[in-house]
This record gives structure tokens, C-alpha cells and sequence, in this order.
């Protein structure tokens, strides 16, 4: 920061010309210099100076916020495209996979049908072979009927 300008050879002779002697005047002349060397403070341009870049530093920011929304819109654009692309897979996915159970069924249904036709027949062969053995036992006991009485 600049310094606020101090001139001791006038407040030296202010100090002299109130009574005090040179080497007084020039001790508490000392004295109050370097209190404002310590003091630093702020000059108008200083504070000029300051507002100057805060407002840079502010216009920096709001480029900044302005690329980051922009950088994010679009992340936000690809993720969502992204997960569309997961939402069709998985809707082909889950087609795919109805499409199977469907199929499986139908060949179960199929295996079903036959196996009753394979029962049906094996049945119908049991009742002809079981009508033959009947007649059959009908008959030798027809005769073993007739042979005994």
C-alpha cells in the first residue's frame, strides 16, 4: 500500500516554532514518521486499487461459474443419454428374455401334449392286452369248466 505522504521537515519546524527545541522536534518528528511506517495505511488509491480487483476477480468468477454451468449441462446431457442407452438394453434385455420364457413354455406345452398322447396310447395298448389276457383266462377256464364237469 502507498503511504500517506508525511512532511517532517514542516512538522519539525510546527514543533520548533511551538517552543521546542530542534532535537526535541526532531525526536517526536522520528516518533510519529515511523508510527505511520508501522500504521500503513491505506491511501484512497489503495483502496482504488483494491475495489479494481475485487471487480476483476468478480468478472474472472462469473466467467468461470458461466464455463462450469455450461461443462455441466453438458455432463448432465451425457449422463442422461447414457441412461437411456442403459434403459434400452435393458428393456431388450428383459424382451429377449420374455421372449425365451415364451418359447420355453410352448416347447413344455408340446412335451405335455405328448407325453399325454404316449400315456393315452400306453393305455389303450394296457386295456387290449388286459381284454386278450381276460379272454384268454375266459377261455382256458372255459375249458378246464368243460374238461372237469
Amino acid at each position: 500500500m502507498g503511504q500517506v505522504a508525511f512532511d517532517t521537515q514542516e512538522f519539525v519546524e510546527k514543533l520548533e516554532n511551538s517552543g521546542l527545541n530542534r532535537e526535541q522536534a526532531k525526536a517526536i518528528t522520528l516518533v510519529v514518521r515511523q508510527s505511520h511506517e508501522v500504521a500503513d495505511l491505506a491511501t484512497k488509491a489503495d483502496i482504488k486499487d483494491v475495489k479494481r480487483d475485487l471487480e476483476d476477480a468478480r468478472k474472472d468468477l462469473s466467467a468461470e461459474i458461466s464455463n462450469v454451468r455450461k461443462d455441466l449441462s453438458a455432463e448432465i446431457s451425457m449422463v442422461k443419454r447414457d441412461l437411456d442407452d442403459v434403459r434400452k438394453e435393458i428393456e431388450f434385455r428383459f424382451e429377449k428374455t420374455d421372449a425365451q420364457i415364451a418359447d420355453a413354455r410352448k416347447e413344455t406345452a408340446t412335451q405335455i401334449a405328448l407325453l399325454r398322447k404316449d400315456v393315452e396310447s400306453i393305455s389303450t395298448w394296457l386295456l387290449i392286452k388286459m381284454a386278450a389276457m381276460m379272454t384268454a383266462l375266459l377261455g382256458v377256464a372255459v375249458t378246464l369248466v368243460k374238461i372237469l364237469i
